[in-house]
């Protein structure tokens, strides 16, 4: 009872009183973490990224960079976690160490880049589950074609049961939370042992699975490598769903920093595994340009060919796939939290319809609301164009590591000397070490993912992520002149409103 007392008083200190019971035990909110994650079955899904853009040595190699920068990431906001374990995150955290002048406008495009970066991380995971299920059909059916309002149904299916859930069985969340993290490690398990065996003696070599260099995309090849950094920025970004869950877990500021790194060693661990028996089992270069151009994605091309069995491709991709349901299950929860932190502190048009929580429900059901509408308007974009569609799921990557990157340059620009105190400090050599590792693959990848895949550019090879960015930070500047320039201090005290006590 006492730990519980202080998390209750330290977010008090922080201007907020209690407004979620702190029902998630450690083990399911890594569970949530780790479910957002996937690690094993995200990288598996990108590997139409890395493929053309490197082949082997980007999946893998490229995996081991992206793996070391994202696990300094983590371990530069698990600082700012346990010293402010908010569900603001990176907003909160830019605000209480930026100088004076710049809090409020640093604070606020933090906060609008994080939220849309959420909101499209929500987008992407119906997307990834929808075509999941389209390739099965293929699958079963090599005459069938699929058309874009098949997805759109499946997409909307699949958003509104993350919403059910998440509405009406708030007090699930944790076990199923906990089932994901369980399911995602027996999936990754049983996948690896099955294709080995099944795949047996047909492995490719050794030589092509950690050396094999394929460059498709028309860049030179050290950018064409590079690019395919994107597999891995997929698969390990959302780590900070643990801060925006943090008032939600008992003992915030000690296990939510450890959460936070611990699901990146899961992840980084599991993945590299993974896409190493991939590789042994995908039959090496004969079939690559076959995996590459699959209209069943890779993923389930190379289950296919491993196998040799439609019905054993498909049964091992259901793992994957109820991984991505549960995913978008935690992705929504997480999104909603965000959406109430942000409008608790003012930042959006009508923030005291988003920050409530329903007396019965004990859920912030308005902000699911909004998450949802949000998500099917994205879906409605996605049936006049995928390639607008694809922008704004690429942006979500990019907007979530820009969030990343800001309050560690804020921090590192005074000398590190702005957080407080805290359980979880890392030693001054080690701290700047990570910073400055963090902070330069930000920027190195929010400008590479702006890049167009492939060579030359056409209107649909084009990458639009940069408009679909520079919409996010043009609504932000808008709504700052027309609202929060009035009304937007940053976090601010709302114990004594009323509201939430």
């Amino acid at each position: 009872m006492k730990e519980m007392i202080s998390d209750d008083l330290q977010l008090a200190q922080l201007g907020h009183a209690q407004s979620f019971e702190r029902q998630f035990s450690k083990w399911s909110m890594l569970g949530l973490a780790f479910a957002i994650l996937n690690s094993w079955a995200a990288l598996a899904a990108g590997l139409s990224f890395a493929l053309p853009s490197g082949g082997p040595t980007t999946v893998l190699w490229g995996l081991v960079t992206a793996g070391i920068c994202n696990l300094s990431l983590a371990a530069s906001l698990a600082e700012f976690l346990s010293a402010y374990p908010t569900a603001g995150g990176q907003y909160h955290w830019v605000a209480v160490i930026s100088p004076p002048s710049l809090k409020r406008g640093l604070s606020w495009v933090t906060g609008w880049i994080n939220l849309s970066g959420w909101v499209a991380l929500v987008a992407t995971n119906g997307v990834i589950e929808s075509q999941l299920i389209l390739y099965i059909t293929q699958l079963l059916h090599p005459n069938y074609e699929p058309q874009r309002w098949h997805q759109f149904l499946i997409y909307i299916a699949v958003t509104m049961i993350a919403f059910l859930i998440n509405a009406f069985g708030s007090r699930l969340l944790p076990h199923i939370n906990s089932f994901a993290l369980a399911w995602s490690i027996a999936g990754f398990i049983i996948i690896s042992v099955v294709l080995l065996a099944t795949a047996a003696p047909d492995y490719a070599t050794a030589s092509y699975v950690f050396t094999n260099f394929t460059n498709s995309t028309g860049w030179p090849d050290g950018l064409a490598w590079l690019l395919g950094l994107l597999q891995g920025g997929l698969g390990l970004t959302g780590f900070d769903a643990v801060a925006h869950m943090i008032e939600e877990i008992p003992h915030a500021s000690i296990e939510g920093p450890k959460i936070m790194v611990y699901c990146q060693y899961i992840g980084i661990f599991t993945g590299f595994i993974f896409l190493i028996v991939l590789l042994f089992v995908s039959g090496g270069e004969v079939n690559a340009e076959t995996i590459i151009s699959s209209p069943l994605g890779p993923l389930l091309q190379i289950f296919y060919i491993a196998t040799s069995s439609k019905v054993g491709a498909i049964c091992l991709l259901i793992f994957p796939l109820i991984c991505f349901v549960m995913a978008g299950n935690s992705v929504l929860t997480t999104s909603s939290r965000m959406t109430f932190a942000f409008a608790r502190d003012g930042g959006l048009p009508l923030s005291r319809l988003w920050w409530k929580v329903h007396p019965t429900l004990g859920v912030p059901l308005n902000a699911l609301l909004l998450n949802v509408v949000i998500v099917v308007l994205f879906g409605c974009i996605f049936l006049g164009s995928s390639v607008a569609f694809n922008a704004i799921t690429a942006a979500s990557v990019v907007a979530l590591g820009v969030s990343y990157g800001i309050p560690i340059a804020v921090n590192l620009a005074q000398m590190r000397r702005k957080l407080p105190e805290r359980a979880f400090a890392l030693p001054e050599w080690l701290g700047w070490t990570v910073n400055i590792i963090g902070l330069v693959y930000t920027i190195l990848t929010t400008v590479l993912f702006l890049f167009p895949p492939f060579l030359p550019v056409t209107g649909s090879t084009m990458n639009y992520c940069v408009v679909a960015f520079g919409i996010i930070l043009l609504i932000s500047v808008i709504q700052w002149f027309t609202d929060g320039r009035k009304n937007y201090e940053g976090p601010r005290v709302t114990i004594g409103t009323g509201e939430h006590e």
